[in-house]
Formats: C-alpha cells, sequence, structure tokens
C-alpha cells in the first residue's frame, strides 16, 4: 500500500462508474490475496517474525527459537543454558521478546492488565528504531501518528527496556503538551514497575519509582539510578540542569505558545541537555494539528531530509483494529455505497475489510474532511483542518518542492547614497535571486501594524516573467508606515525600478496618525513608477469586490503552476487561508495572512503587467533626482 509521507491526498473525478474494478471472483480472489499478505506469523516468545536479522536455533528443549544475529554472536552459547539463564541474557537483544515477558500494560479493548504483545504498527516503528540504535549514533525519530495504536506506548516502554536492562544511570524526560498527558505515561511506567517479573530483580531488590530530592516531578528507579522527569511543554526550563540521555515528547502538535513561551524554547531547553550518539534518544510524537505549527514545521525538515530525526507516518489502515468483516454476497452492495474516495482506496492496495470499516466509521462524522483529519490515509490529510482551505492542498504540496533558504537573510538600508545589504538584526529581508538585467518586477506591499502583536507588513518581490511569475525576495515585519514605505521605495528601486504597488487602505483611513494622510503624497514625490488606479489615487484598494478578485486570480496561479513559490512561510499561509462561513476567506484564527495578500497583489498586477505592457509605461521614466544604480559592494558581491 502507498503511504509515502509526501504523497498528495487522493483526488478523484467526480464520475466513476459504481461496477466492480473487478470480475467479482477475480475481486475475491485478490481481496484474499491482500490479507494474506496481512496474516504474518508473529510469535514474540519464539521471535517468528519479529523485526531485525534473526536465526533459527533449537534449544535446549528442543524449541524452534528466531534469535537476534547479534545475541549468536556475542553469546555463542546461548542455547545451551536454562531457562532462567537464557531469559536473562535474551532480554538485553530482543525488545520484543522483553515487552512480551517484563511489561504490563493495559488492554484498550479489554481493561485488563496483559504482557505487551506488539501490533503490526508499533512493530513498523520499533524496525526504525532498532535500526538506529544499532547504528550507535543515536535514536532521532518524529512520529506522526493516526490514533489509538500505541505510539506513546511504544515510545515509553522502549525507553524503559533501555534504563531497566541496557543503561544505569541513564536519565530521561516525558514531556506533553499538558500535565495529564505526562501523568498517563508516569502511570504506564508504574504499572510496568510493579509487575516486573521477581526473578529478573537483582539480588530480589524491588524497582520502583521513589521521588528524587523532593522533586515531585522527578523520580528516581531504584536499583538503576535512572532518573525519569515528568513535565510540560508550559515550562521551559522542563529538564532544569539534569544531565538527560533521552526524551519522549508527546503530542507537540498541540503544546501551547504563547508571547513568553514558544514550542521551540521548550525544545531547546532539551536538546541541549541530550547526549549524542550511543543510546541517547529523543522522539517526537503526535497526531497532527494544522498547518504552520512548530511539529509541522519539523515534520517537514524531517521528511526533506533537514532534521536529523527520521520522519514515520503511520496510516489508518495499518492499524489492526480499523477492519470489519466483509460477507462475500455484500461486496458489490458495498461498492455501490462508496464514493469515489473509498473505491479508490482498493486501488491504493486497502482490503474491503480495510475500506468497510472507513466506510462505517466515516458515517459518524460531519464531513470527510473531519474524518481524514482524524484517520489520516496520507501525512497532507492529517495536517489538514478545516477543510475549507481556499487553494488546493496537493498543489501547495508540490509548490514545497520549489522553496528553499534564502541567498540572503539580513536588512536592506540606503547610506551615504548607496543601497546596502547588511546582515544584521531580524534579517527581515530575505532573498532568493539578486535582480537580473531582462526581469521587470513588481513590488507588492501589505500594510501592517507597528505593535509585535499587530498584523505584519510584508513587501514582495515578484519576477514577471512572461510564462511564469516567481517570488524573488521578501520583507515582514513591524516598522512604522512611513518608514516601510521608504523601506519599500528602496527594495524596488534595487529591483531594477520595480513597480510598486501599495495596498493603501490603512494609510487613507488611519485616522490615528496625522502623518497618515501626507504618506501618499510623500510616496508619489519619492517614487515615479508606481501603480495608479482609474481614479488617478495611487496604490490598490483592498475591499469586498477587489479582494475577491485578489482571491480568484491567486487560486488561479497556484491551479496552474503559474507562479513559483520560495518561501516556506509563504507556503504555510496558503494552507490555512480558507473560505470563511460568513462568506469571504482569510487566515485560520490565531493565524496571519499577510504574506498571502502581498503576494496576491504583487501578482495580480504582474499579471496585468505582462498583459497590458504599455499601461505603465508613464511610470517608468527614470528618476533623476538619485543614484539608483551605484550599489555597494555589499550589495552586488554575490549577484
Amino acid at each position: 500500500m502507498k503511504d509515502t509521507p509526501t504523497q498528495p491526498p487522493i483526488h478523484i473525478a467526480p464520475e466513476s462508474h459504481p461496477t466492480l474494478p473487478l470480475p467479482l471472483p477475480e475481486m475475491l480472489a485478490e481481496n484474499r490475496r491482500r490479507n494474506a499478505l496481512l496474516q504474518v506469523p508473529y510469535n514474540p516468545i519464539t521471535g517468528e517474525g519479529c523485526c531485525g536479522e534473526r536465526q533459527k536455533i533449537q534449544t535446549k528443549s528442543g524449541e524452534q527459537w528466531w534469535l537476534p544475529v547479534q545475541m549468536l554472536e556475542q553469546e555463542p552459547h546461548c542455547a545451551e543454558a536454562d531457562p532462567h539463564t537464557l531469559m536473562a541474557k535474551r532480554i538485553a537483544y530482543d525488545f520484543e521478546y522483553w515487552c512480551a515477558t517484563c511489561a504490563m500494560v493495559r488492554d484498550k479493548l479489554t481493561g485488563r492488565n496483559v504482557r505487551l504483545r506488539l501490533n503490526a504498527a508499533q512493530r513498523e516503528v520499533l524496525a526504525s528504531l532498532e535500526r538506529q540504535r544499532l547504528s550507535g549514533k543515536g535514536i532521532r525519530m518524529i512520529i506522526l501518528k493516526a490514533r489509538q495504536w500505541g505510539a506513546s506506548t511504544l515510545v515509553l516502554m522502549y525507553m524503559a527496556w533501555i534504563q531497566l536492562v541496557l543503561k544505569r544511570n541513564w536519565n530521561c524526560v516525558i514531556c506533553g503538551h499538558k500535565r495529564s498527558t505526562s501523568s498517563v505515561i508516569k502511570g504506564m511506567y508504574t504499572k510496568l514497575l510493579r509487575h516486573y517479573p521477581k526473578e529478573l530483580l537483582e539480588e530480589g531488590k524491588k524497582m520502583e519509582f521513589k521521588s528524587f530530592e523532593g522533586d515531585p516531578n522527578t523520580k528516581i528507579i531504584t536499583g538503576r539510578d535512572c532518573l525519569v522527569m515528568m513535565g510540560t511543554a508550559q515550562v521551559e526550563d522542563v529538564v532544569r540542569g539534569y544531565d538527560i540521555a533521552m526524551a519522549h515528547l508527546s503530542e507537540v502538535a498541540f503544546w501551547p505558545s504563547s508571547t513568553k513561551r514558544e514550542p521551540e524554547d521548550v525544545m531547546r531547553s532539551i536538546d541541549g541537555t541530550i547526549l549524542v550518539g550511543g543510546l541517547s534518544m529523543e522522539v517526537l510524537e503526535s497526531t497532527a494539528n494544522g498547518i504552520g505549527s512548530f511539529f509541522h514545521k519539523e515534520w517537514l525538515n524531517a521528511t526533506k531530509g533537514k532534521s536529523d530525526k527520521e520522519s514515520v507516518f503511520i496510516p489508518w489502515y495499518k492499524i489492526e483494529i480499523y477492519r470489519m468483516p466483509v460477507p462475500e454476497d455484500e461486496v458489490e452492495a458495498l461498492w455501490k455505497s462508496m464514493d469515489n474516495y473509498e473505491r479508490n482506496l482498493w486501488n491504493e492496495g486497502c482490503t474491503l475489510e480495510m475500506i468497510k470499516w472507513y466506510h462505517e466509521k466515516r458515517k459518524g462524522y460531519q464531513s470527510h474532511h473531519r474524518m481524514m483529519a482524524e484517520f489520516p490515509t496520507n501525512a497532507i490529510e492529517a495536517f489538514s483542518t478545516t477543510g475549507r482551505c481556499v487553494f488546493s492542498l496537493s498543489r501547495l504540496n508540490a509548490m514545497r518542492g520549489e522553496c528553499f533558504d534564502p541567498i540572503f537573510a539580513g536588512e536592506i538600508i540606503r547610506q551615504n547614497g548607496n543601497t546596502h545589504l547588511v546582515d544584521e538584526g531580524a534579517r527581515r529581508f530575505k532573498i532568493w535571486k539578486y535582480p537580473e538585467a531582462e526581469c521587470r518586477y513588481v513590488v507588492g506591499v501589505d500594510v501592517g501594524g507597528r505593535s509585535e502583536k499587530a498584523d505584519y507588513s510584508v513587501i514582495s518581490v515578484i519576477a514577471a516573467n512572461p510564462s511564469m511569475c516567481e517570488t524573488v525576495a521578501q520583507w515582514r515585519g513591524h516598522i512604522d508606515h512611513d518608514l516601510l514605505l521608504d523601506k519599500a521605495v528602496l527594495i524596488a528601486k534595487y529591483y531594477r525600478r520595480a513597480l510598486l504597488v501599495v495596498e493603501s487602505n490603512t494609510l487613507e483611513t488611519n485616522s490615528a496618525d496625522s502623518k497618515s494622510a501626507f504618506l501618499l503624497k510623500r510616496l508619489r514625490d519619492a517614487y515615479s513608477n508606481l501603480y495608479y488606479r482609474k481614479s488617478g489615487s495611487p496604490g490598490f484598494q483592498t475591499n469586498i469586490y477587489t479582494k475577491q478578485q485578489l482571491v480568484n486570480h491567486l487560486v488561479m496561479m497556484v491551479r496552474d503552476a503559474l507562479w513559483v513559490e520560495h518561501d516556506m512561510d509563504a507556503i504555510d499561509e496558503l494552507s490555512w487561508f480558507e473560505e470563511k462561513p460568513g462568506g469571504g476567506a482569510g487566515a485560520i484564527d490565531g493565524k496571519h495572512d499577510d504574506i498571502v495578500m502581498s503576494r496576491a497583489i504583487a501578482l495580480l498586477i504582474s499579471n496585468q503587467l505582462k498583459t497590458h505592457p504599455m499601461d505603465y509605461t508613464e511610470f517608468e521614466k527614470a528618476d533623476t533626482k538619485e543614484n539608483t544604480t551605484t550599489l555597494s559592494d555589499q550589495a552586488v558581491g554575490n549577484q
């Protein structure tokens, strides 16, 4: 089954004939074949079907066991040992065997305490954990999960195995998005220690949690001298200076963000204490919670190989409990009751039993989009939130492939009559391509507020190429409006006297600042190559009609691949730009759309510039008042 993390959502044409894709006998045969592939023999006690390289041996008692090759290399005579000695040796090499004999958990279906037998999804993640552990380079992973397959349980038990079997004085931190999450994970660890096999305890000493130096959030495991710290993302200094070897970071997508603390701050405090290499471990796991969050960005970096973490995604169809029986005489009726999306799941390799479960589960959701967010078939579905995104998520995902780090990040200033690019400050000015002689540029300005809590001001530079528009530079930040216009003029001059299009609503209606009434006049005097409305006023005025024009044009540019975007933040803003229930469009609650609107203005005018180039020639006369061609070495050195 296809489950590549970057696979786009499934989009099927509206028309689909309800007949079976194969004659019924052939379809039933294919379904039996698919189900047979899922029925892999698995026995964690004998080792059959377990992960890693294994070799079959015969024990002293005559049993057939599949033991890890590493164990047989380092313990060549282990098969001759008595059962107790063999068990004690094997748990140091075989995590799945340790789970099945030592780890007690609560079964979700029955509520009873049972030994942990890993399901198929857990075994898939374990294979990645083991591969990293055996490499000796340390374990780093980010897990995007559907619900109810035991990701947190697996990660916790893997850390516990390292602490209880492989290492002493090996400290870990467990950090959830709220206190209750950490408490639940702590409860699982407590149950594990309470039910640990007595025959494996050293000198009969009981292993249990005890408070460490009076700290209620830090426990020490007696007999192993390992610390287990419980914290939340609401507390930045969660590790408080301890030496940490392992970290389990749960539901990271839901970590809160505020003016005082960001998820990045918590991660930085943890990352700075974790050891490198060996049996060090850092695992982030979460269900998705929208686009543009810290977790989403970490996931994208991992999938692109720009992170030290391996990305692992578990779709719903790999979770064994998400299946329902389908009698052979009901197959045709089931097929006719499904829509195109569900029928395409068959083409993706799902069994009828999987599709039947999905079909029935979906009835409990008001929209299919809500279902996809809870039970994603691929990673893009997981990060979708409202289902009202204005733009095609599959196209936005494709556009991410054109994103890369800017070749310059700093500030643009004018000093002693020359334009300088300086690598300093907040690095609000980013360049992906320097000015080119044969290219025409449009600079679009979306005017924001001055305070840190206000909307951002964004200056977008678009190359108006004949066949394709391209974002080549951007300034984004909070600044006084007069300084913003000065900055926009400087950037427009730098990009070969680009056509400057300023969103003028704020400047024309802001009565709180006495300067505002004169800013557009000052702009007109300072720069000649301005965009003018038919009324003769400079600037682009956004209203209910022109905003819809901007959005419709941007939808077309995205859909038809007529625009190349290099900024990942811009793609994020496009991803959370949604149709509002009451009409109109804008960012989801708590997010910004300043980059989107700045791009939309510049792209709309760029298209008009390419279509009707003579409309703007009167504004392209050379400005003789200032030297715009003499740039410092800093400005042109990298061109």
